[in-house]
């Protein structure tokens, strides 16, 4: 092995350290479902017009979608010990890698500030019961001290993420029963949450809009999961078995989004019956508790879930990601800082400013990213490859997977035309150029731009592959 090419942390994990089993992966999805994330995904929904039947419905939907290519990636990881930065060098080259790699870390840094900013927020909320009319100074030093502590778990280390994980899921699926069930309580039952009309049924003020919608929301919900679709190696490579990985995955991620889904729709739409409006924040909800204890209770175990979730969904794939980039200097705690320090840099209180933005700009403009990755990653591994890699090749650097100077040119220009399709619409989310000085195809386009550019890419490469020196 090259040593410019591995570090304890990228080299293959040996059978004798592979301990997870089914519970193990379905913790992790539960542990990962279960956040305020997948609360906020589902009450922008009903923010959006969606009724409860078709929110849900929405969420299940994607994420059954996005199961496929997280199960099909966890494959390489739980057969050859293998991180995703590793996995990506067979199809992009061992410096090519560096690139997809990177655009992962980037959205994982995305992530991991909303997260923190989040956990902050629960501080802030505790600090303002005790002492009211603190201002924006001590919110900003509560997502600090946050950061601070997702940094200490960091520096413990794999296994200590994993204990993290086993004790957040069921305490945070309690909380959010206990959420619904006061939700239930306040509004006189479910019927009256659970009738509220949808605002694209006939006569409804967006009527005959709803397939737009909801195409953009769809992709918005795998767009959710499309970072795990390509890093689920980082946590596959320490699988007992295939059928642990599988068998598990299955289990922890759509039933757990449905419910959390359920949580939120529910409350949210409490909450335009009690309070005359709606309001998409669970931690905003949460200060309607007349009870203090109650809702200190409930942002502690808020901080305690989201420093969970952050942990594992944000920080161990960009870590290993940064790694990459000089296994020599970079060591996966390093790469966990350099994380921390990106997520601040992001400044994802201006990503959580309103639901819009929170799935057309952030969700679905990331996910055309992505999903041309995960096209390329399967088309080489099982279209062309057949499930086989040289394990040893990998961390070579004039090896089997060394193509043009350490770069496939094939996948970097499938990854190309998976992204060019999506990138007007783009432009247009976030205000670049105007929406009508584009064609509307592009809109539609952008709407679905996981989809879109995962089988652009997927085809491309299939398709020019062969143009490629046999490895």
């Amino acid at each position: 092995m090259s040593t410019a090419l591995t570090n304890p942390d990228l080299a293959p994990v040996p059978s004798d350290r592979r301990h997870w089993r089914v519970g193990s992966f379905a913790a992790l999805w539960i542990s990962m479902s279960a956040c305020i994330p997948t609360y906020l995904l589902a009450s922008s929904l009903i923010a959006g017009g969606m009724d409860w039947k078709e929110a849900i419905g929405t969420v299940f939907l994607g994420n059954l979608i996005v199961l496929v290519p997280i199960i099909l990636n966890a494959h390489a990881g739980a057969k050859y010990g293998i991180p995703f930065p590793v996995y990506c060098r067979a199809a992009f080259g061992t410096r090519g890698a560096n690139v997809p790699a990177v655009l992962r870390a980037l959205v994982a840094c995305g992530w991991f500030g909303i997260q923190a900013w989040i956990g902050g927020d629960a501080i802030y909320q505790i600090l303002c019961v005790f002492v009211p009319g603190l201002g924006g100074w001590a919110q900003a030093l509560c997502f600090l001290a946050f950061w601070g502590v997702n940094m200490l778990v960091v520096y413990q280390g794999i296994d200590s993420i994993r204990l993290l994980l086993n004790i957040k899921a069921p305490l945070l699926v309690a909380l959010g029963l206990l959420f619904l069930f006061w939700a239930y309580r306040q509004a006189g039952g479910f019927g009256p949450i659970l009738s509220q009309p949808s605002a694209f049924a006939a006569g409804g003020p967006k009527a005959g809009q709803f397939g737009t919608f909801f195409l953009l929301s769809l992709t918005g919900m795998i767009g959710f999961w499309a970072t795990l679709s390509l890093n689920i190696p980082d946590f596959s490579r320490y699988a007992v078995s295939q059928r642990d990985q599988i068998l598990g995955q299955a289990l922890g991620l759509p039933l757990t989004m449905a419910l959390f889904a359920f949580i939120g729709v529910a409350v949210t739409s409490a909450t335009t019956l009690l309070f005359g409006q709606t309001i998409w924040d669970p931690v905003l909800v949460m200060k309607h508790f007349q009870n203090p204890i109650a809702f200190v209770v409930a942002m502690l175990a808020v901080c305690v879930a989201t420093l969970a979730t952050n942990i594992a969904a944000n920080v161990v794939s960009p870590a290993n990601d940064f790694s990459h980039l000089a296994p020599r200097r970079i060591s996966f705690r390093v790469g966990g800082l350099i994380t921390g320090l990106v997520g601040i840099a992001m400044m994802p209180w201006k990503l959580l400013a309103d639901p819009g933005g929170y799935i057309y700009t952030w969700l679905v403009g990331y996910s055309g990213l992505l999903g041309p990755i995960g096209g390329i990653l399967i088309a080489d591994y099982y279209v062309c490859r057949r499930l086989q890699l040289d394990v040893a090749g990998l961390y070579q650097e004039n090896g089997p997977y060394s193509f043009r100077k350490g770069i496939s040119w094939v996948a970097m220009t499938a990854l190309a035309l998976g992204i060019l399709p999506s990138l007007p619409g783009f432009l247009s989310a976030i205000g670049a150029v105007t929406a009508a000085s584009i064609p509307g195809v592009f809109h539609l386009i952008y709407d679905a731009a996981w989809l879109v550019g995962f089988a652009v890419a997927f085809i491309v490469y299939v398709a020019l592959r062969p143009a490629l020196p046999k490895s």
